[in-house]
């Protein structure tokens, strides 16, 4: 390994705007290249970014004998093909998420990954929120026990999510886009539960809210998915014997935050987060003991203004939400991250870092295929168990890393 990586950006929309400065600073990176089908978006991001090289497409990117890495940035529904054809062509690749939406597409990736060697890399936030690295350490430390139950959500309501689809969807962007099942984008909120608990989903059952919006985007002929369901809920059995909620909310009176684990529960210990309030309650002997662990979970630029007026106005309405927080180890980051703008709760620099790092070295990121086959499926097997009226259903699994394989441990 420890060879420079040349990293192509397929999709130019809003939200590669954030990585492409990142991974272009990252050391271990010697290029940066960019592809749309929309010729006047690849040129404007590149002239944004200081990018020389311009793909025509995708396919080009490909055929290239300088790129070994492609970095996937396009519609939801879109990633696992691209993820696949990348491979195939011997890619390293870091995708945001989803994953995939089928099962089968996720199988391919997780054999390829096998076959090949290739790095892959899921860029899923929730896996480096404080919330998520509060409970896991505290869980790994057996401090609370032996994990039972837990609640995690994304809530993101469609009123700030129709202009995203509409630059994303083009004039089709209600029925090509907007109106992709919420559990086919579940690891918002299965990436934390699932990192926190170092488990895996064994049967799911879920229930849906059946949309009736006058924006007519969910119901059967309306979307590409025939998905009537905007919010679904889901109890996962997991393989470590405990019992998880995840709920994925797409219409919902509520803005921020939007990722967040609601309570975690041990046998000896427990966390509950409402807002910015972070609570963790332990038994000892027969008595509790509360701890106030809002400072060490708060964004540092939060916790200076928590005496403030409008304080909690101002939390519910996402400021300060794209900013480190105290548990966060900011000092295993690059030297040359230091001052660069982040988002999501101060984690892109983490799935930046981490994939660099992987496909640098040989390791596996922490969100490698197996750990991201095992944050997506459930959810794609929540959406059926929703369609049957929450009958239970199995989860599948494709198992661990191979023995021998180093994970990057993405806390230290």
């Amino acid at each position: 390994m420890n060879t420079l990586l040349h990293i192509g950006f397929v999709g130019c929309g809003s939200f590669v705007q954030h990585f492409i400065p990142l991974f272009k600073a990252h050391p271990y990176v010697g290029s940066v290249a960019v592809t749309d089908l929309i010729p006047e978006r690849r040129i404007e991001t590149a002239k944004k970014h200081g990018v020389t090289d311009i793909y025509d497409s995708f396919e080009d990117m490909l055929k290239s004998t300088k790129l070994n890495c492609i970095a996937i940035f396009t519609q939801r529904h879109l990633h696992g093909p691209l993820a696949i054809a990348a491979l195939k062509a011997g890619k390293h690749v870091y995708s945001a998420v989803p994953m995939a939406t089928s099962v089968e597409e996720i199988g391919q990736i997780v054999e390829l990954v096998k076959q090949t060697g290739l790095t892959y890399s899921m860029g899923e936030t929730g896996h480096y929120r404080p919330c998520s690295i509060f409970c896991r350490t505290k869980l790994q430390s057996g401090e609370m026990g032996e994990f039972v139950y837990g609640e995690s959500q994304y809530n993101h309501d469609m009123r700030h999510f129709y202009a995203s689809y509409q630059r994303s969807g083009g004039p089709d962007w209600k029925r090509a886009a907007a109106g992709i099942p919420p559990m086919f984008y579940p690891t918002h909120s299965t990436g934390m539960m699932l990192s926190s608990t170092g488990s895996y989903a064994r049967k799911v059952a879920a229930f849906g809210y059946r949309d009736h919006h006058e924006d007519g985007i969910f119901g059967e002929g309306k979307n590409d998915w025939d998905n009537p369901f905007t919010n679904t809920s889901a109890m996962l059995y997991l393989a470590n014997g405990g019992i998880a909620r995840i709920s994925e909310n797409r219409r919902i009176g509520w803005y921020g935050p939007q990722s967040y684990i609601t309570n975690f529960c041990g046998t000896a210990g427990s966390y509950e987060c409402s807002i910015a309030q972070h609570s963790y309650v332990r038994l000892s002997g027969m008595d509790a003991v509360y701890e106030d662990v809002s400072g060490l979970l708060n964004p540092f630029e939060m916790q200076k203004h928590v005496s403030e007026e409008g304080f909690s106005n101002a939390v519910v309405n996402n400021k300060w939400s794209s900013t480190f927080a105290p548990i966060q180890n900011t000092k295993r980051l690059p030297e040359a991250f230091i001052g660069m703008p982040d988002g999501h709760g101060g984690t892109h620099k983490y799935m930046c870092d981490d994939f660099c790092k992987a496909a640098y070295t040989g390791k596996l990121s922490p969100t490698n295929a197996w750990v991201a086959a095992r944050y997506n499926l459930p959810g794609l097997v929540a959406h059926q168990s929703a369609l049957k009226d929450g009958e239970s259903l199995d989860v599948p699994d494709f198992g661990d890393p191979p023995a021998g394989m180093d994970v990057i441990d993405s806390d230290k």
